[in-house]
């Protein structure tokens, strides 16, 4: 168990950096991560795709409230529109994760794949959608953050590529799309981790100290780590080339995401 919970621990501690380095959501490096851990574990393939995006959630859930509290302390939250798009944010990933559990790991993975290239050319390109309208009404907000919910959901994430993005598009600004979207993370992942859970109970073949679709060990490490270490990213942020540095971890994913697609294949 101690070789296992140190494992978690470099999870954890990479994860960090890279978000405090790059600005980018754990998620997007804590899945794969995990999905390697647990083959190297000899955890069942039929479930690890499951357990490695419950397991991310669940960090997001701890690590997006820091994250949320120092934008708010900066002003860089708009709760209006986090009320505005709470209800879709819930019902949406809530139900992905439902739709998660009834379908296979290999969906899963070919699901996460195409996330990975869409993150990788958002990075290359670097392209930012132009402001060209408002943040709209109720119902519609409630369909935007059903969208976010279930796509954050099935790719175990806090939503911030896709939330970010639309702020953006409705003329916010972008470090307060930002801010926004660390709290729009939070209900996203209780959501996530809840609905993570309740499926993963009584599934066969969990490996020992899983509660549901979540594994303790992992999410310990990752999270003790990851908190201590994103402090040090955004240190390195002001020392290092972050613009090269974003490109070359596009192209890391691109072969994250090729391999894993070779795999499926």
């Amino acid at each position: 168990m101690t070789t296992i919970l140190l494992m978690y621990i470099i999870v954890g501690a990479v994860a960090g950096i890279l978000a405090g380095l790059l600005g980018i959501g754990g998620g997007i490096v804590i899945v794969p991560m995990l999905v390697f851990c647990f083959v190297r574990q000899g955890i069942p393939d039929a479930i690890i795709m499951h357990l490695a995006l419950g397991t991310s959630l669940a960090s997001i859930m701890f690590t997006a409230v820091a994250s949320f509290w120092a934008h708010h302390k900066r002003g860089a939250v708009h709760w209006e529109v986090v009320r505005k798009i709470v209800f879709g944010i819930f019902t949406g990933t809530f139900a992905g994760s439902f739709i998660a559990a009834q379908v296979s790991t290999l969906f899963l993975k070919g699901f996460f794949v195409v996330f990975l290239y869409f993150v990788a050319v958002q990075m290359l390109t670097n392209k930012k959608p132009k402001p060209t309208r408002q943040i709209p009404g109720h119902a519609v907000m409630f369909g935007v953050g059903s969208v976010i919910g279930v796509v954050s959901s099935l790719v175990g994430i806090g939503g911030g590529n896709l939330s970010v993005p639309f702020m953006v598009w409705c003329n916010m600004a972008f470090h307060h799309a930002i801010g926004t979207s660390a709290a729009i993370g939070f209900p996203i992942a209780i959501a996530g981790t809840i609905g993570y859970l309740v499926n993963g109970l009584g599934v066969q073949n969990l490996p020992d100290f899983s509660i549901g679709y979540i594994y303790l060990p992992a999410l310990f490490g990752i999270v003790v780590t990851s908190v201590l270490a994103a402090p040090l990213g955004v240190r390195l942020a002001h020392s290092l080339p972050v613009n090269r540095l974003k490109r070359i971890f596009a192209v890391l994913l691109l072969v994250v995401g090729t391999r894993m697609l070779l795999k499926i294949l």
